[in-house]
């Protein structure tokens, strides 16, 4: 080709490649079409790196500058604990009201160096006439097992119940017979029963020293037994011997501490009460018994009979506690 021709050639390339710059200058961005796949083996192409005052066709998400740490919230400003769940604290519980209607049931708690079967004569006389009868075990081990003892009885009772305590067990019932809705009323059997913080010792002091007190031994154990030999002299005169002896061979000791323990409730002063006073007593001074009921102003029933009544005179015994339950079922 000519040097002419070569010139010319030339002048239109150059044309047409400023014409392509200036089109591409002006043309807005387009996206870029996706890569074409690449073939099996083949590395992809390194991309070049963006030149200064350039922007690239997809930016990179800026990397998030490091948090500076929380200044701490000022005491207003800080977020309030959810509020503690009050704890259920149930109503007090009402004192029950005492039960109504006929009194037919009829708990006996026996005194020291006797069991239970002290009652047998009386319930079989209470049962003929038709009372629900239970007679307690007292361990005599305290006064609080012995209440316990009582309460667990008084417990099974359904409906009023009359509470008999004889000798030792006329502390026992004024202590379980208090705050007792289902106790309706109370009999002492030459029972003892203290006043409020009062023990049984506090009232055998009130009179001279009783004879049954020279025949009380104390064993090694501290428990409390009555001699043998003087069993039915001072304890139950008029008992048969041959049953005394019966009674002396199964009698049950009672702990020494017992006669000094005190009462810290009075149920017979709230409870209408009766008292049997034994006259020919050796054992509980009737001097003593007297004052006790006074006291109470429990309804007096003398009796001519030793300490032991409720073996001696069963039959009398179960009458008055007969009267006094019919008296009680009148005032319900």
């Amino acid at each position: 080709m000519s040097p002419k021709r070569l010139l010319c050639a030339a002048a239109v390339c150059l044309c047409f490649t400023g014409a392509a710059a200036l089109a591409q200058t002006n043309a807005p961005s387009a996206t870029p079409a996706p890569a074409p796949a690449m073939a099996p083996g083949v590395a992809p192409a390194a991309e070049p790196a963006d030149e200064p005052g350039t922007e690239a066709s997809a930016p990179e998400a800026p990397t998030p500058a490091p948090m500076a740490p929380m200044a701490p919230m000022a005491p207003s400003m800080t977020p309030a604990a959810p509020p503690a769940k009050a704890a259920t604290v149930p109503p007090p519980t009402p004192p029950a009201a005492p039960m109504t209607g006929p009194v037919r049931n009829v708990v006996l708690v026996h005194g020291a160096f006797v069991d239970g079967s002290s009652w047998n004569g009386v319930v079989a006389k209470l049962q003929q006439k038709g009372y629900h009868v239970s007679s307690v075990q007292n361990p005599l081990t305290s006064l609080a097992d012995d209440v316990a003892a009582t309460r667990r009885v008084l417990a099974r009772q359904n409906g009023p119940t009359i509470l008999v305590g004889h000798s030792w067990g006329g502390v026992v019932i004024t202590e379980a017979g208090a705050n007792a809705p289902n106790v309706a009323g109370l009999v002492y059997v030459a029972a003892i029963a203290p006043d409020l913080h009062e023990s049984t010792m506090d009232l055998m002091k009130r009179a001279a020293p009783a004879p049954a007190g020279a025949g009380i031994m104390k064993d090694s154990s501290g428990f409390l037994w009555l001699d043998r030999t003087k069993y039915h002299a001072d304890f139950a005169a008029d008992v048969p011997e041959n049953l005394t002896r019966v009674l002396a061979t199964a009698q049950v000791p009672i702990a020494a501490t017992a006669f000094s323990e005190t009462v810290s409730q009075v149920a017979w002063k709230e409870k209408p009460s009766w008292y049997v006073l034994t006259t020919r007593d050796r054992a509980v001074s009737p001097e003593v018994e007297k004052f006790m009921a006074d006291r109470m102003g429990a309804k007096i029933v003398p009796m001519a009979s030793s300490h032991l009544a409720p073996v001696s005179h069963a039959g009398a015994i179960a009458d008055v506690i007969d009267r006094a339950a019919r008296e009680l079922s009148r005032q319900q």
